[in-house]
């Protein structure tokens, strides 16, 4: 039977997720709902280079294609809302900054000139779009899935969630993996596309605001910012997220033991107390 109050009770809920011999990916997701209170599934992703890997998730995977060409952000959504599982190739992509950074399209003078709204020139424009990172050539294809369905070992993870929420994870990985301070990135256009390529290659966690088009494209609904996570270090991330939540009676910062991730007061004000009543026995 189903224990709803153990779920709700975020100290049981963290030791029992801790007895598991081994977190599975619905644990983590379950576990970021729960205690972070994250809204949308954390988007896995994956970048495929050989034709037998490709082939294999076509032939076992129970996928969906765009109908048209799409925003890289489009398939993170759909991924995030709707829970699909979803493959995109040249085609079907239609964002040129995606396809830059993906290596489905060399830079060229309309790429350029996109970026003109964000510089001084054309010159900066060119030397800013030359220091994004981009995948090696030979890119088949990616696929995007909610972590918890995902039929392949995921590359990088994406998520959106609001800031406080962002400060609890990034702290949670600091100390899990022994690493201060956490640095964060951005880059002028192709926040999220080129964030998990970013991630991809260098194999660090970044904390990124949206594009500017953020609601028109499909990248956020309330004003979120990315979190986008090596696919090996999420576990280690959780794992010390349920253990921290155990030693201190809750997940939340600043008010420690407190149960949602973080309080809307000045730190530790001493005028929001909450006593027991004095009953006079």
């Amino acid at each position: 039977m189903l224990d709803t109050m153990m779920l709700l009770n975020d100290v049981d809920f963290a030791k029992t997720m801790l007895d598991k011999k081994e977190l599975t990916a619905s644990d983590i997701v379950f576990t970021l709902k729960n205690l972070f209170r994250m809204k949308y599934y954390p988007v896995a992703v994956k970048f495929f280079y050989t034709p037998e890997e490709l082939g294999s998730f076509k032939k076992n995977s129970d996928y969906r294609v765009s109908l048209r060409p799409f925003t890289f952000c489009h398939y993170l959504a759909a991924s995030r809302q709707k829970g699909e599982i979803l493959l995109g190739e040249s085609k079907g992509l239609g964002c040129s900054n995606a396809k830059y950074v993906f290596g489905w399209k060399e830079l060229d003078d309309n790429e350029i000139k996109g970026h003109m709204k964000y510089v001084r020139d054309l010159a900066q424009a060119e030397r800013f779009i030359k220091t994004k990172k981009r995948l090696s050539q030979g890119l088949l294809a990616f696929a995007t899935a909610p972590l918890h369905k995902a039929p392949f070992k995921p590359d990088v993870i994406h998520g959106i969630c609001d800031v406080l929420q962002a400060y609890h994870i990034a702290n949670d990985w600091c100390a899990a993996k022994d690493i201060q301070p956490f640095e964060m990135a951005m880059t002028m256009n192709s926040s999220a596309c080129h964030g998990v390529t970013a991630v991809h290659l260098t194999q660090k966690p970044n904390i990124t605001p949206m594009c500017s088009g953020s609601y028109t494209a499909g990248k956020t609904e309330q004003g979120e910012i990315n979190w986008i996570w090596p696919g090996e270090d999420i576990l280690p991330t959780v794992r010390w997220t349920l253990e921290r939540t155990v030693r201190d009676g809750g997940a939340s910062y600043p008010r420690t033991g407190d149960t949602y991730p973080g309080s809307d007061v000045c730190k530790l004000c001493p005028f929001l107390i909450w006593n027991k009543p004095d009953r006079g026995e």
